[in-house]
């Protein structure tokens, strides 16, 4: 929290900042301070904690940095305690969804605290202080309760090599992703700010009309920036293991496992669906062969698809056009849908039930088709990229699976019951909290006005999406407990 101060002492006197923004950070460090000492002197230093105990200091974590976390908000710029724990669980889990408006005339220390929470949440709080202070027993477990749940092997040896391996990565990315966005003339608080959104996949923008903004405003290279935090947004919905290899000049890592060969299919097929199906929309399609597009015309068409695309399935949020607007046919908006529930992929910074697990879902389908196919009892293993996956990870995947739609059925009724949403529009708004991904079907006024048990439903949503659901879910086992 010390560096939005800097930002306050940079615009002082600009939007809002000065005195009362000042306060509005420094007196919660001095509370997160104290609180942390009675912390360590309260509990053993160096215990060993089990899988268990893990998961439980995860789920907890997460809560509490979030109630912290907010405390800026709600000092800042008199925000309610349910509106400000809302922004920061929505900042940490790297989620998106607002409910703030007038963006653009609140203080920037406020705005870059939004960011921060973003590019801090990505590749997960309890990963950072693993690497900058913790030595105790059990860090493996605690990372791995807080990472994806599913097998993914270490770019390097070791747990701390590992986690510097994955920060440094993500730095590095995030820097070069603001000196482009600056080179393309992206004002440097914007370029900062979208690049922690981008790289986090979260999805805060210091705009109301997020990346819609630099072309509204009739910024020379906005197409250029479209195209920047595109790529940028994709790498942040890959696995970082991937970004390692390739780094280290093993280029056969953008299409050598199941995982990333379907991660291309899934954009380029899904661009190139809505986008015929955009064409077709405007009566575009049909005159093609008398009036052929020009290539303005193509490129502009692509340029939106490709960008939404990318923003939804990578779970970040950005928008150029209202996604619950009619520039999207129908179609578009059920493939949308589809988007946030795939994300992106495992070891990523992106939500979503991840790309792998539809891999395996899909590969289990055709061997049990295949079964039913040949006579006898063969029996015929899951194998994906030459391993044999265990009977364990097929039961995490189908009940991870399984839990996704209760949750998304649950959170949608609770939706419809508190709010006036149509059916399509309550699920979306699950299905963004769930999935971390921020735009859904819900005006943003609609949000910022919502229920207060919905917007409670969607906090549950935001956590359990992004620790996986176990962690959150073991929180209410009084077994764990014990």
């Amino acid at each position: 929290m010390l560096f939005p101060v800097i930002v306050v002492f940079i615009y002082w006197g600009q939007n809002g900042d000065g005195s009362n923004t000042l306060f509005a950070f420094v007196l919660p460090v001095v509370i997160t301070i104290i609180f942390g000492m009675i912390l360590r002197k309260a509990f053993k230093r160096n215990a060993t904690v089990d899988m268990t105990g893990s998961m439980l200091i995860c789920g907890l974590s997460w809560i509490l940095v979030s109630a912290f976390g907010a405390l800026p908000f709600v000092m800042g710029i008199n925000s309610s305690c349910l509106n400000a724990y809302f922004e920061t669980v929505s900042g940490f889990t790297t989620t998106g969804i607002t409910v703030y408006t007038g963006l653009d005339s609140m203080p920037r220390s406020i705005l870059f605290w939004r960011a921060l929470t973003h590019w801090l949440g990505g590749i997960g709080i309890l990963s950072f202080f693993l690497m900058i202070t913790f030595r105790g027993g059990g860090a493996h477990h605690i990372f791995v309760a807080e990472s994806h749940k599913i097998f993914s092997p270490r770019p390097v040896p070791g747990l701390f090599n590992t986690v510097r391996v994955l920060w440094g990565i993500y730095g590095l990315f995030t820097i070069l992703s603001i000196i482009t966005l600056t080179i393309e003339g992206m004002p440097i608080f914007d370029s900062i700010c979208h690049s922690f959104a981008a790289l986090s996949t979260g999805g805060f923008s210091p705009h109301d009309s997020s990346i819609g903004y630099y072309s509204l405003n009739g910024y020379q290279n906005y197409k250029l920036i479209e195209y920047t935090v595109t790529f940028f947004m994709m790498l942040g919905g890959m696995s970082f293991l991937v970004h390692y290899r390739f780094l280290t000049l093993d280029f056969k890592s953008i299409w050598d496992n199941i995982e990333v060969r379907y991660w291309w299919i899934f954009i380029f097929g899904f661009t190139f669906i809505i986008m015929v199906n955009h064409l077709k929309h405007n009566g575009l399609l049909d005159s093609i062969p008398t009036n052929p597009l020009e290539p303005g015309q193509i490129e502009s068409f692509f340029r939106y698809t490709i960008f939404q695309v990318a923003s939804i399935i990578t779970t970040t949020g950005f928008v150029t056009k209202d996604i619950g607007s009619d520039f999207f046919p129908a179609l578009s908006k059920l493939l949308f849908l589809a988007m946030m529930i795939i994300g992106g992929c495992v070891g990523s910074t992106a939500g979503g039930i991840k790309v792998l697990r539809i891999a395996i879902m899909n590969k289990l389908i055709i061997k049990e088709l295949y079964k039913l196919r040949i006579r006898g009892k063969t029996a015929t293993e899951l194998i994906i990229d030459k391993r044999i996956v265990p009977d364990e990870g097929i039961n995490m995947v189908s009940a991870l699976f399984f839990m996704w739609v209760v949750l998304l059925l649950i959170g949608g009724s609770i939706t419809a019951l508190f709010s006036n949403q149509g059916p399509l529009e309550s699920l979306s708004g699950m299905f963004s909290a769930l999935g971390n991904i921020g735009p859904c079907y819900i005006s943003a006024q609609d949000m910022v006005n919502i229920h207060p048990v919905v917007k409670i439903t969607y906090i549950f949503g935001m956590l359990a999406g992004r620790l996986e659901i176990l962690p959150i879910l073991l929180l209410f086992s009084r077994k764990a407990w014990h």
